[in-house]
């Protein structure tokens, strides 16, 4: 070591930074400067990072000061849609795992008494009640909080009984949905051409690099922000940011009457298939449309055989 010591003695600038650098990131160390979060499908990123902000966990934070027990239960409290939330502190990041819960129906007891209640507009194609009245037939239209089967039974000698509803409700449902499509389209197109300007953020307090705004009339901006980190978990309150434009051009597109009824058409079709679980139990199409001077619309109407009935509790 004092030879080591004898080797820097002269260069005390170096010697102090490594010093004060080595402070820095000890200190540094004991702050939380990024949250990770892990798991999460159906709930948005920023969602669960604004309800942690609310509950105490947010960048710039001193590790000590974070009540995992508490911000847990309390994020739990909060939303119905958490079944589980961990916490892990790895360096200066915070990793919070989230585990969604499963919406789960309404369970009605097999003892309890019920109706079959319709959940859609449909037509009866098919009823087979196993247990209960059925009050509606072949040929019928039903709409939303209809009784199907009825949760009870009549006797000649016993009167009115009263059951758990059972059967089976088969309905045509019909699925629609409505576009409308110019003729005439103007769009952005990309030309190739870019630009990029860059800045720095300290703990949120921004530092914009020199950089005159980009020499094109008309563009799209794509922003990209990077966390200064060393290792794997180890981030620093500094954040790097790359601002690129890329040139685009205005061109106007024009389409034929034909041509649009097919392009919406074939949209509005992908569509209510996402609302579709089963795809060949479509059995009737029906395209109607309207074409105006300039521009078409048109509706996309499905016609679907699905099982159909909820289970309602009976109220005296």
């Amino acid at each position: 070591m004092p030879f080591v010591l004898n080797k820097y003695k002269k260069r005390k600038i170096f010697a102090i930074s490594l010093l004060a650098m080595m402070a820095i990131i000890f200190i540094l160390s004991n702050f939380v400067w990024n949250i990770e979060v892990r798991g999460n499908e159906r709930i948005s990123t920023e969602e669960l990072i604004t309800l942690l902000e609310e509950n105490g966990l947010k960048t710039g934070i001193l590790k000590q000061k974070v009540q995992q027990k508490k911000i847990i239960n309390d994020m739990r409290l909060q939303r119905a849609d958490l079944a589980w939330v961990g916490i892990e502190m790895k360096g200066t990041n915070a990793i919070v795992k989230i585990v969604e819960a499963d919406p789960k129906p309404d369970i009605i007891n097999e003892e309890e008494y019920c109706n079959i209640v319709s959940d859609k507009v449909g037509m009866i194609t098919k009823i087979t009640a196993q247990d209960g009245t059925s009050l509606v037939k072949e040929g019928d239209i039903v709409k939303n909080g209809d009784i199907l089967i009825g949760g009870w039974l009549e006797g000649k000698y016993t009167g009115t009984r009263y059951v758990h509803a059972k059967g089976e409700i088969q309905a045509k449902v019909w699925y629609s949905k409505k576009g409308k499509m110019d003729l005439q389209i103007e769009e952005n197109q990309a030309t190739g051409q870019e630009e990029k300007a860059y800045g720095i953020s300290l703990n949120n307090f921004q530092i914009n690099l020199p950089k005159k705004l980009p020499n094109f009339e008309n563009y799209d901006t794509i922003v990209k922000k990077e966390k200064l980190k060393i290792f794997s978990n180890f981030y620093f309150p500094i954040e790097f940011q790359t601002t690129t434009y890329l040139e685009t051009k205005k061109e106007i597109t024009q389409y034929s009457k034909e041509e649009a009824i097919d392009i919406l058409t074939k949209a509005l079709q992908e569509e209510l298939k996402q609302e579709i679980q089963n795809e060949e139990s479509i059995v009737n199409t029906q395209v109607n449309y309207k074409d105006k001077s300039t521009y078409v619309e048109v509706e996309v109407i499905y016609e679907v055989l699905e099982n159909i009935g909820t289970k309602e509790k009976l109220i005296f």
